[in-house]
């Protein structure tokens, strides 16, 4: 019993210092909300349930597709063997360490900027559909429930959740790209999960200033990156964790071999 009370005495006090800022942030936007009103699109009392209850749906999109991992894996694995190539993982470039840096702040806002991105597109989008004039309003938080916004942001929610996991677990894997044709080793993870959300978040801001006047569009902006980065920043720490655990798991199915395969053996 002591031996099990110890484990999860450390697993609490890992758990707390690793996500404490962004629970700390949490209580501090909801804190906000209740007295100076409609802080970030809630108001009153309401922003304490209201603003814990989308704080957790977030997370859990974001977490609970990690669990996929494990066929997305074994199908990439299927695809680059019919492309007549390979994975190959660089053993001295895996990196499964927890980095302050790299899960506090890199990450979470590759999150939010891929995610402004999506809502810049899926506007697009909706007015093509529509054939009317689609603003950005339409993704901003109203505080009441509405069905096609729910399920809007479930969906971007899950698929910017499938892409980041997978390149950032390519990226912490040290898992590189051998095409047997050309015989070039190309890297993954590293800049695809890392400059191209980065890109792709400064033109999904440009496109919220071209929506809105430039003071709202900042606030807006402030708002919307104070609501996502708790969870984004959970789920950056969650993923070190899952990764971690299942890292081999993940290897065979992209490697399609009993043990681990790597760029030596190639």
């Amino acid at each position: 019993m002591k031996v099990t009370s110890e484990i999860s005495s450390n697993r609490f006090r890992r758990w707390s210092k690793e996500i404490g800022h962004a629970v700390a942030i949490l209580i501090l936007t909801i804190s906000l909300s209740v007295f100076l009103g409609d802080f970030t699109f809630l108001k009153g009392s309401e922003a304490i349930y209201k603003g814990l209850f989308r704080f957790f749906r977030i997370a859990l999109l974001l977490c609970l597709p990690l669990y996929l991992l494990l066929p997305i894996f074994g199908k990439l694995g299927k695809v680059a063997r019919r492309e007549n190539s390979a994975f190959l993982q660089v053993e001295e470039r895996e990196d499964l360490e927890f980095h302050p840096l790299k899960h506090w702040l890199l990450r979470p806002f590759q999150g939010i900027g891929i995610g402004l991105l999506f809502e810049t597109k899926l506007l697009l989008v909706l007015q093509i559909v529509t054939g009317t004039a689609a603003t950005a309003a339409l993704l901003i938080p109203t505080g009441r429930f509405q069905p096609g916004r729910f399920l809007i942001v479930t969906g971007i929610t899950i698929v910017i959740s499938l892409l980041l996991s997978t390149l950032w677990t390519l990226d912490d894997l040290g898992i590189r790209y051998f095409n047997r044709k050309s015989h070039e080793v190309r890297m993954i993870g590293k800049y695809a999960g890392t400059l191209m959300p980065i890109l792709f978040g400064f033109y999904g801001v440009f496109g919220l200033f071209n929506q809105f006047k430039k003071t709202e569009a900042f606030i807006y902006l402030f708002q919307i990156v104070l609501i996502l980065y708790p969870p984004f920043a959970v789920f950056s720490v969650f993923h070190n964790h899952f990764v971690h655990k299942r890292g081999e798991s993940l290897l065979k199915r992209l490697l399609n071999k009993k043990g681990v395969f790597t760029d030596e053996e190639e």
